[in-house]
């Protein structure tokens, strides 16, 4: 089956942005992730890379004087309402920005380098009719490799006005697409998309797979 003919069978991935979370402070690298070197680019600019090769447009949520690598002009940075409410918080930042545009975002951190196109289109396709599609490992849920509607936005700040902040209480109350991880391999074999670079051990380890050299 050709890319079109799929694009035509799984509508959602063509109203579909991305949204990439930055705004932590990388405390276990020991410096901001997102500005790594990886071969000719750094973190931030390569997840936003491969992900534009599957969604557009996206936008880039980052802290309030959170520094920024430069990036595509087509790409839209917005900054967190306030400081330190975690992921969830971001999320309805890019949701928020994408909403005149699409009907759903992947999102994922800035840390994922090793993330592979045809693993963020095949969790694009599975979301359906459903309000999040999310890869599930056991009884672990990867909410920064899943998909989100933008209707969602109403139900997140509720939560975050109640200060309940983990994606599990959003994924928990709406109706979410689980998806074991194992069903994945067939686009990642290795899973490699799952994979979030938050330490120096991580960093290198993530360099030697996509076989670059640590500058």
């Amino acid at each position: 089956m050709t890319e079109t003919a799929q694009a035509c069978e799984n509508p959602n991935r063509s109203r579909c942005g991305g949204i990439v979370l930055c705004g932590g402070r990388s405390t276990r690298m020991g410096q901001p992730k997102l500005m790594l070197p990886f071969g000719g680019e750094v973190m931030l600019q390569r997840v936003v890379r491969i992900l534009g090769e599957v969604v557009s447009p996206i936008v880039v949520v980052a802290a309030r004087d959170q520094e920024l690598p430069e990036l595509s002009e087509d790409v839209l940075v917005c900054r967190d309402e306030e400081e330190d409410l975690g992921p969830l918080a971001g999320l309805a930042v890019g949701l928020t920005a994408l909403a005149d545009q699409v009907d759903c975002a992947f999102a994922c951190g800035c840390d994922v380098p090793l993330l592979r196109p045809d693993f963020a289109r095949a969790v694009i396709d599975r979301l359906a009719d459903h309000d999040i599609a999310v890869p599930k490992e056991d009884r672990f849920y990867h909410p920064l490799a899943a998909v989100y509607r933008t209707t969602l936005v109403p139900r997140i700040h509720t939560l975050v006005r109640e200060r309940r902040l983990r994606p599990l209480f959003l994924i928990e109350s709406v109706d979410a697409l689980e998806i074991p991880v194992e069903t994945l391999r067939s686009v990642d074999p290795e899973l490699d998309s799952l994979v979030n670079t938050n330490t120096p051990e991580a960093y290198a380890a993530a360099l030697q797979k996509a076989g670059l050299a640590r500058e």
